[in-house]
């Protein structure tokens, strides 16, 4: 099963560092936040990427293009530029580089990989957030539920630190940044049938609004809820409490 990843958006909430690179390529740890992503799936098996580029796309091939060269030792003779590679530690990872547009829309971006996912499920996410949901169980539920498409929910994070409070005013607890307990949000996380790409029109097609409204009034969206880690980067916030979970070497989503 294909992994779309939408990377495409202008990502204008983290403008300190989208003006020269897509938010995809904002770094956690040493590592873009889209390879986060990748990593996560592959772990369940799942390693054929379809990358949805639109604002600096180019960006994103280049850090392909140069991946296995970057990412091992090797010699180079000058002479003829030929390269041995040394301790080879390669990534057995096939990741389809695709333009959908720079102004094209979720939807849009989506319908455009039409052809090359063909007439198979398919995964889809979002290329900001990171989640420690078990993608084994969420195609699990996904084949049972019998629907076309699948979400994945879950709680929102908390903008800012929560309190419990006693009777006396003190604070008995206290949490930065805790998973809210009520309410559900997309998450992304999809897995989808091909059918869905007719309920997608054009470009300009937002896929969170006609075509999800439309699957969920036709009862053919279901959702995986999940109950763990998820967090999207948003924010200068967001991009630290990431990088600050990684470098105390407790960051969910690796796990």
């Amino acid at each position: 099963m294909k992994v779309v990843i939408l990377a495409g958006g202008f990502g204008t909430r983290l403008s300190e560092y989208t003006k020269l690179i897509p938010k995809p390529m904002v770094e956690i740890g040493n590592k873009p936040i889209l390879w986060h992503i990748m990593n996560h799936y592959a772990r369940y098996g799942y390693k054929d990427f379809i990358i949805a580029l639109g604002y600096k796309g180019d960006v994103i091939k280049n850090y392909f293009s140069r991946y296995y060269t970057l990412s091992n030792d090797f010699t180079i003779n000058l002479k003829n530029n030929k390269i041995d590679y040394i301790n080879e530690r390669p990534k057995d990872w096939v990741v389809s580089l695709v333009d959908t547009g720079e102004s094209s829309m979720t939807g849009g971006r989506i319908l455009r990989l039409k052809d090359l996912i063909g007439k198979d499920d398919f995964m889809v996410t979002y290329g900001d957030a990171v989640s420690d949901v078990n993608i084994a169980e969420l195609v699990k539920e996904y084949k049972t539920s019998g629907a076309l498409a699948m979400v994945t929910s879950v709680h929102p994070t908390a903008r800012f630190g929560e309190l419990t409070i006693d009777e006396e005013h003190f604070v008995r607890a206290f949490k930065e940044k805790p998973q809210i307990n009520q309410g559900w949000v997309n998450g992304g996380f999809f897995v989808l049938n091909y059918k869905v790409f007719d309920y997608i029109k054009d470009d300009s097609t937002v896929f969170e609004k006609e075509p999800l409204e439309k699957l969920a009034s036709d009862g053919e969206l279901k959702t995986y809820c999940h109950e763990g880690f998820w967090q999207c980067m948003d924010t200068i916030r967001d991009r630290d409490y990431l990088n600050n979970l990684w470098s105390l070497g407790n960051a969910p989503w690796t796990k």
